[in-house]
C-alpha cells in the first residue's frame, strides 16, 4: 500500500461536513495500514454574511422558508448525528457566523506539528454544532486555538490583521472553478473526488483503491 493525501474541502458551519469528518475518521481507522495525510481546505457556504454574523433563526428561515421545514431538516440531521457520535444542538446556535477568520486559523494550523489542523477543525465543529458557540468571534477562535495546541498569542496577532485573507479566498475560488459546488468534498491524491458525506465504507474503499492504483504506478501518468 502506498501513502496518499486527502484534501477535505469543507466549511465549519456545514453540518454535513461534521458528519463527513466523523465518517472519514472511521474510514481512516479501517484503513490503518495506509498512511493518509489529511489536509483541510476552505469553502464558504455564504461569504456574504457580515463579519459580525447574523441572527441564525432569521437567516435560516430566509433560506428554508418555514419553521416546519427547518425542524424537519434539523430532525434528520440529529438522527444522523447520533449515529456518528454527534450531539447536534441547533437550538443553542444563535449566530450564523462568517467563517473566513475560522478558515484563516485552520490554514495557520496546517503549519503546526502533531495534527494541530485536525484538532482545530474538530473543535470548531464541536463548538458550533454541539455548544452553540459563535465561531466568528475572535475570543472563541483564540480559545479553540489554545485547546488545539496552537500559539494563541500568534493567532491573536494574525487575526487582528488581514493575513492570508486573499490566500483563503483564492483557495475557495479554485475549488469553485474545479466544479465543487457543495461540501464536503474529499479529493484523493488531487485526482479523485468523493462528493458529500459518504458512508465510512465508501471512503475506506476509495482510500484503498487509490492507494493500490498508486502502488501500480497508475497515478504517474498525466491527468486527462
Amino acid at each position: 500500500m502506498q501513502p496518499i493525501s486527502i484534501d477535505v474541502v469543507s466549511d465549519v458551519v456545514c453540518p454535513w461536513c461534521f458528519v463527513g469528518q466523523k465518517r472519514l475518521d472511521k474510514a481512516l481507522i479501517s484503513t490503518a495500514e495506509i498512511q493518509v495525510d489529511v489536509r483541510w481546505r476552505p469553502y464558504q457556504l455564504d461569504s456574504t454574511i457580515p463579519q459580525e454574523g447574523m441572527d441564525r433563526r432569521s437567516y435560516m428561515l430566509s433560506k428554508f422558508g418555514s419553521e416546519d421545514k427547518l425542524r424537519e431538516i434539523h430532525a434528520r440531521l440529529e438522527d444522523l448525528g447520533r449515529a456518528e457520535g454527534i450531539a447536534f444542538d441547533f437550538d443553542a446556535i444563535k449566530v450564523s457566523p462568517n467563517t473566513l477568520d475560522a478558515h484563516r486559523m485552520i490554514r495557520w494550523a496546517a503549519t503546526q506539528p502533531d495534527g494541530a489542523q485536525n484538532r482545530i477543525v474538530r473543535r470548531l465543529f464541536q463548538l458550533y454544532f454541539e455548544e452553540g458557540a459563535n465561531i466568528g468571534d475572535h475570543t472563541v477562535l483564540l480559545d479553540a486555538a489554545r485547546e488545539a495546541g496552537m500559539d494563541a498569542a500568534v493567532v491573536e496577532t494574525l487575526l487582528a490583521t488581514a493575513a492570508d485573507t486573499e490566500a483563503v479566498q483564492a483557495e475557495i475560488a479554485t475549488a469553485q472553478k474545479m466544479g465543487i459546488t457543495g461540501v464536503p468534498c474529499f479529493l484523493l491524491e488531487s485526482r479523485y473526488a468523493v462528493m458529500g458525506a459518504q458512508d465510512a465504507d465508501v471512503l475506506a474503499d476509495a482510500i484503498r483503491k487509490v492507494s493500490e492504483a498508486k502502488a501500480r504506478g497508475e497515478l504517474d501518468s498525466p491527468q486527462a
